[in-house]
């Protein structure tokens, strides 16, 4: 996986990926979307959509275990301190061969640094939430979120997708 392109990509998918508005009616379509490309592709994730402060959509699929719960709460920490999404932050971290323990003294019991989480993002106002995705490897975790959120907004995930990994 190429650590350059894919943070390319991924400050191209938080510009574009903005919502005009968002409220509890526009969570629980994204989340019920999440559910439904989940369930056609048998996939074992959780799902969760949350204003910070305010849980507005969840969903635990068949398979999955409280160690998904536990994940979701580790990356949505790190989307809601530092508003880039946890794989960014994981690629980042990766790229300057560090961790956010030892560069910011935050505890891995806290924070996990692995793809899934995408800030929530309302256009001209900033960072108010975030979907979060646990269940598939990291990459994969990031992209279904991201896919769903193209379909969202109406915008084309062919052009907004990772670059293809070797």
């Amino acid at each position: 996986m190429p650590i350059p392109e894919d943070l390319a990509r991924i400050v191209l998918q938080e510009e574009q990926l903005q919502f005009t508005s968002f409220n509890e009616e526009t969570a629980w379509r994204l989340g019920s979307r999440l559910r439904q490309m989940a369930t056609e592709r048998g996939l074992k994730i959780v799902i969760d959509i949350r204003r910070f402060g305010q849980l507005l959509f969840y969903t635990a699929l068949p398979g999955t275990t409280p160690d998904n719960v536990e994940w979701v709460r580790r990356k949505t920490n790190v989307v809601q301190r530092f508003h880039r999404s946890s794989y960014a932050v994981g690629l980042e971290m990766e790229k300057k061969q560090s961790s956010l323990t030892e560069s910011q003294g935050l505890p891995l019991s806290d924070y996990a640094t692995h793809g899934g989480c995408f800030p929530l993002r309302g256009a001209g106002t900033g960072i108010f939430g975030s979907v979060t995705v646990s269940g598939l490897p990291q990459r994969a975790d990031h992209e279904l979120v991201v896919e769903a959120l193209c379909a969202e907004l109406g915008r084309d995930y062919a052009t907004l997708r990772l670059p293809r990994s070797e």
